[in-house]
């Protein structure tokens, strides 16, 4: 069965008349004899809708059962029952009530797509899913009902219901759009002339590309490849000289003259990648395209003149802007450059020529020199002597003789020449053996003249061959040389690519690292600070101490340089250098962002910590405090005479709840002190059984608690923080353990710390919750409210840390909770008592 079309009327706000255009189209329908049914449309109570409805058949619709209402939503299945030509549906992106079948309205039109109906629908631009964020930008709206861009992208119609902000206004203020008591805040808020102005272009943009998309399709699918000027689009081929920033400000200008206007900025590059611009440079070029309102586009190719005209064509581009070339006339009419040739093959798309400080100037860039100074003029100097040395041992064999023998053994010398000094000497050794040719071996004899015009044919194609030949060796030099110059480059970038995403801050190794690659003797990374003055942040060797004093130098950022000592570096090595500055700066920015983390999960933890604070003592300090209040009012009542017991426990309640008070003051402080780094340590030989028994002797129900340890074991701890570290330990050991249940508290030494243990036989802790034991705030299981706060192991763990042990749990044989406390053996008398 053939799919059904979808014609779709896109509007830029509601009330532009979507809906009524929607009906007036289905009368069309119907006048015309085509069967025309609304499967829904909803009039939101305007009048001119309600009366174009009349006289189109409406299908009942679905009503679902939802929440205690009655919903009504398109019936699907009875648009497939009546099986009509055209079925008009109001509101593409409208979410269904749960029940209905499909979850969004545009998957029910999908059905009646695929049945073969077609469906004329309406939708405004702020319901596209892509555009959502920018309408919620405009409006300060989210709108949470959404349609999919490739649902209306793939229409077969959209039209645009246009109408300008103030006529909208207009009929908002006169009650055809929403009710008269919802007028005033419409347009005070979401309807408000710069909202309507921005969601109105933004649909007309969004329009307009799906029109450009059109166009390009039929230009396609009929093989078009002439260019239709429908709107202007100008292509700036860019290089990597200093003009590209003219040549691009004026296609920014050219573009911005007329609406519509487009340009991007074109760079060609080789299929080898040996004369590609550095990163920095492209990454530039396309900064400054984009400041200007422009794209820069890259492609590769082995004739720039036939790429840039390939994109222009692709592009339907109007408009072509070419620099001046910077070669003299004669050696543009000796070969044409890009620009001639573009001009000559462009066809129907305008060309510019911008003028440039450097047109005409012969300042033609040229590749840098592939080998040393010493060989070129070893070249040379080969080039001179080598062929008069070979004429003279040839003069020397007779039987050697003969025009071809020779030519083909100076030939010899000529490519010789080439491998050693490159194109110059091999185009001397060239000439200068066809001289020799000439004087020597060919008839008449040392003479310039040449009797047969065979043999002057000969020697002509010898100097031409020899010269061709010194070309294409010299060529394919400078390319082996610049290849494997790529591929160091390329294993450098592959081993800074490979640190940067293993290593960490090691600035050390980075600068030795660019001291290796670079043959330098130091490098260093220098910053100047607010007064201008360099300071060494990292330096590795015998590094500069200023940008003056190097050798080689370029810019991390505004403040900050990369240096070289003992590196004179040719240009090609300078995108090499320029990664590893880019290399430096990803480590701040890495250390930078690695410190505002630390920072936010620092105040992050402080929030959590205070919210979690104000609520664990808006109780548990109010209770004792009222209990507190209560017993002294009581006490001091003149109207109540109390018996001695009575008064007994009264004070008692006292003197509970200001314990109760005093402790969570004190767990107060003391994390407090933990989290503010401000805990003082004095680190003393303390006797660990002595300390234990005076912590236990002060805890309600101490007397349950066992302790097995030997009296001699002494710890590095300090005293009063041990006290606190086991009295809190042992009170949460009371606190969960039943009341006919002991405590088992035991030591010994193991690897040169004494590991103390409190056992307990309580309903212990899932492991996958013991990490949170010692976290602030924390109370696990069926904790009675007033039961402390949850600090007295995060306290225990802060001072058990900070007199360098450690605090952890593991569960106790039989069932329970043990805390394994570590703390240090003060010397090493004491490691003679280690258990076994």
């Amino acid at each position: 069965m053939e799919r059904g079309t979808l014609r779709v009327y896109l509007g830029a706000a509601p009330g532009v008349g979507k809906t009524f255009a929607m009906l007036q189209e289905g009368h069309r329908r119907a006048a015309r004899g085509t069967d025309v049914v609304v499967g829904y449309v909803e009039t939101h109570g305007r009048a001119r809708t309600a009366e174009a409805l009349e006289g189109l058949e409406v299908l009942p619709r679905r009503r679902v059962a939802y929440k205690g209402t009655v919903q009504e939503e398109l019936d699907v299945e009875a648009v497939l029952a009546r099986g009509p030509e055209v079925v008009l549906v109001d509101e593409l992106a409208h979410t269904n009530v749960p029940g209905s079948g499909c979850e969004k309205r545009w998957q029910d039109v999908e059905r009646l797509l695929d049945a073969g109906v077609e469906v004329v629908t309406t939708v405004n631009i702020q319901h596209l899913e892509s555009l959502n964020d920018v309408t919620e930008a405009i409006t300060g709206v989210r709108q949470r009902e959404t349609v999919p861009d490739e649902v209306v992208r793939a229409a077969d119609q959209i039209e645009l219901v246009d109408m300008s902000p103030q006529a909208l206004r207009r009929r908002m203020a006169h009650g055809n759009v929403y009710a008269p008591d919802l007028v005033d805040a419409a347009l005070s808020q979401y309807f408000r002339e710069g909202n309507l102005t921005a969601l109105r272009e933004l649909a007309l943009l969004w329009l307009a590309d799906r029109v450009e998309e059109g166009l390009e399709r039929y230009r396609h699918e009929h093989r078009i490849d002439s260019t239709w000027p429908a709107r202007e689009r100008i292509v700036v081929p860019v290089s990597a000289g200093p003009e590209s920033s003219t040549l691009m400000r004026r296609a920014a200008r050219i573009a911005s003259r007329g609406a519509g206007g487009e340009w991007l900025a074109l760079y060609v590059t080789r299929p080898d990648g040996l004369t590609s611009v550095l990163p920095d440079q492209l990454a530039a070029l396309r900064a400054k395209a984009e400041e200007l309102g422009g794209t820069l586009h890259t492609v590769v190719g082995d004739d720039p003149a036939e790429a840039i005209l390939d994109v222009a064509r692709a592009e339907n581009a109007t408009q072509l802007i070419i620099g001046a070339s910077r070669r003299g006339r004669v050696g543009t009419l000796l070969r044409p450059g890009v620009g001639e040739r573009v001009i000559a093959a462009a066809g129907d798309i305008d060309i510019h020529i911008v003028t440039h400080d450097y047109a005409r100037s012969g300042a033609r860039w040229r590749p840098p020199e592939a080998l040393s100074r010493r060989r070129r003029v070893l070249g040379l100097v080969f080039a001179v002597l080598a062929p008069v040395l070979v004429s003279l041992v040839l003069l020397s064999v007779s039987d050697m003789e003969g025009l071809p023998t020779e030519a083909m053994t100076l030939m010899v010398v000529v490519v010789a020449t080439a491998l050693i000094g490159g194109l110059v000497p091999a185009v001397v050794a060239a000439l200068s053996s066809g001289l020799l040719l000439n004087v020597l071996f060919t008839p008449p004899v040392h003479t310039i003249t040449i009797a047969e015009p065979a043999n002057a044919a000969a020697i002509v194609i010898f100097v031409l061959v020899g010269i061709a030949v010194a070309t294409v060796v010299d060529t394919a030099a400078r390319r082996t040389a610049q290849a494997a110059r790529a591929r160091a480059e390329a294993d450098a970038l592959v081993v800074l690519s490979h640190s940067l995403l293993h290593a960490g801050d090691d600035l050390d190794g980075l600068l030795a690292s660019a001291c290796e690659l670079f043959n330098a003797r130091g490098a260093a990374i220098l910053r100047r600070d607010q007064h201008d003055v360099e300071q060494v942040v990292a330096a590795h060797g015998s590094a500069p101490v200023s940008a003056e004093a190097a050798d080689a130098a370029t810019a991390i950022d505004e403040r900050t340089t990369l240096v070289l000592d003992g590196a004179r570096l040719p240009a090609s090595d300078r995108g090499l250098l320029n990664a590893y500055a880019a290399y430096v700066k990803v480590m701040e920015e890495r250390r930078a962002a690695t410190a505002a983390e630390v920072e936010r999960l620092r105040l992050e933890e402080t929030d959590r910590t205070r919210t979690a604070l104000l609520a664990a003592v808006s109780h548990d300090l109010r209770s004792p405090l009222a209990a507190v209040k209560v017993a002294v009012s009581s006490l001091r009542a003149p109207d109540i005479r109390w018996s001695a017991q009575d008064e007994a426990d009264l004070l008692e309640t006292i003197e509970e709840s200001t314990d109760r008070l005093a402790a969570l003051v004190a767990n107060l402080l003391d994390m407090s002190r933990i989290n503010t780094g401000s805990v003082r340590v004095a680190l003393t030989e303390v006797p660990l059984g002595s300390t234990v028994h005076r912590a236990i002797g002060s805890l309600e129900g101490g007397g349950r608690i066992e302790v097995d340890l030997d009296p001699d074991l002494v710890v590095l701890a300090d005293a009063g923080l041990l006290d606190r570290v086991v009295a809190n330990v042992c009170e949460n050991a009371l606190r969960y353990t039943p009341a006919e249940a002991r405590i088992r508290i035991d030591a010994a030494c193991a690897g040169g710390r004494v590991v103390l243990r409190v056992a307990d036989s309580g309903p212990g802790v899932p492991e996958r919750d013991q990490h949170r034991l010692f976290a602030p705030f924390q109370r696990l299981g069926d904790v009675p409210q007033g039961d402390g706060v949850g600090l007295g192991l995060a306290v225990a763990r802060g001072f058990t840390e900070a007199m360098g042990g450690t605090i952890s749990t593991e569960e106790t044989p039989g069932g329970g909770l043990t805390f394994v406390v570590e703390l240090r053996i003060p010397d090493l008398r004491i490691a003679g008592k280690e258990a076994p």
